[in-house]
């Protein structure tokens, strides 16, 4: 690509729109020329609107600090200025699938994170290491909405992309049943702990509305496409929990699945080993993973389950954050040298959870897979290996 798309972010000032901002920040491909909120920030530089709530732990891109923050409701003195926008709008459900497609019929693609067009029949929810097909339905689509280059697509739930790539992974297993449990963080709320200080060591068992999602949202991901529709897949059957937990960036899922055809642990490892899916095929920028679903650490076995709590852990590839989903949530700050592909014998990684302290205990001479991984997307795998 010779020369970068422009892009707009709706919703610029609030924490997804922080975030685009920051995830966009000299991208080899698209670059930011338009920020577009409220009333409330509009005609301001993007710097004002947001001193004080800028949330993201990262200064402000020096090439957005500057500009002046459009009008979202103007729609088309906005899509003037782009080739395409990102959606991080924060209305209700109707508002934005007004918002949305009226950017989408002045000929602006839309690409949504925001719920409200999830379940629109001809809207594609894409996972691209999943199910990039899905966007031949935005051929309907555009007959609907009368364009010819206009279209709405969305991402799907936060929390399910943390199981539902590795239960692709798994297909041909006939996984058919999943009881879940999401540990969900406080930034998928938009807020931090200095927005929301009653979270610190705190746990509100459930989130309105998340359930739902977190079970039907993978359906639609698997369904297909029929009539100009996508159609929801029949399987796996879902239960899903959703907690919030005191934890700042990050989604946790534990995941108990039954399958039809019975895999070693051995043959769960290997397909998250070798799992590629588009981006990695096509190359994408920015660096994807080469193997997107190798978890970071391999938890082997719970040595003592009284605190402090031991386990047994081999080191796949450097990382950051850790999960224990049998124990719980931490973080903790790796000392693993991540230039060495060895990792010397004993070595103890501590955490805490909720007062609890826990230990990895790492196996001797554990060679550690090179992956370029952002410590938001970090994952520890556990499997219980009995049948």
């Amino acid at each position: 690509m010779t020369e970068k798309l422009r892009v707009g972010i709706l919703g610029a000032t609030g924490m997804v729109g922080q975030r685009f901002i920051s995830l966009l920040d000299n991208h080899p491909w698209f670059e930011v020329v338009t920020l577009a909120a409220s009333g409330r920030s509009a005609g301001q530089t993007y710097a004002a609107a947001v001193e004080g709530r800028w949330k993201m732990d990262t200064p402000i891109p020096a090439a957005v600090k500057d500009l002046v923050v459009m009008n979202v409701n103007e729609v088309e003195k906005v899509a003037a200025t782009v080739d395409f926008v990102f959606s991080a709008v924060d209305m209700t459900k109707e508002e934005i699938k007004a918002i949305e497609e009226a950017y989408a019929k002045t000929e602006t693609p839309v690409v949504s994170n925001n719920s409200a067009h999830r379940w629109t029949p001809d809207v594609p929810m894409v996972i691209p290491e999943i199910n990039p097909q899905h966007f031949d339905v935005i051929e309907h689509q555009k007959k609907r909405l009368g364009t010819t280059r206009g279209f709405i697509a969305v991402k799907p739930n936060c929390s399910i992309q943390s199981y539902v790539p590795a239960l692709e992974a798994w297909k041909e297993f006939e996984p058919y049943e999943c009881v879940i449990t999401t540990y969900q963080a406080i930034s998928g709320a938009g807020k931090d702990f200095k927005s929301w200080p009653e979270m610190v060591e705190n746990i509100i068992p459930y989130i309105g509305g998340e359930e739902e999602k977190s079970e039907q949202e993978p359906l639609k991901i698997w369904g297909h496409i029929e009539n100009g529709e996508i159609v929801k897949a029949a399987e796996p059957k879902i239960t899903c929990q959703c907690l919030r937990v005191p934890v700042l960036n990050g989604h946790t899922a534990a995941a108990f699945v039954k399958f039809r055809k019975k895999p070693t642990k051995e043959q769960l490892i290997e397909k998250l080993e070798s799992y590629r899916g588009f981006p990695q095929e096509a190359q994408l920028p920015p660096e994807h993973p080469e193997h997107p679903l190798l978890p970071l650490a391999l938890v082997t076995e719970v040595v003592e389950t009284a605190p402090p709590f031991v386990c047994e852990a081999q080191a796949l590839r450097s990382f950051s954050v850790s999960v224990l989903p049998h124990l719980g949530q931490g973080t903790f700050s790796s000392s693993l040298d991540t230039s060495s592909s060895k990792i010397s014998p004993h070595l103890l990684q501590r955490y805490s959870y909720m007062g609890m302290t826990i230990l990895l205990r790492f196996r001797p001479a554990v060679r550690i897979l090179p992956c370029r991984v952002s410590p938001s997307g970090s994952r520890v795998l556990y499997i219980n290996s009995s049948q």
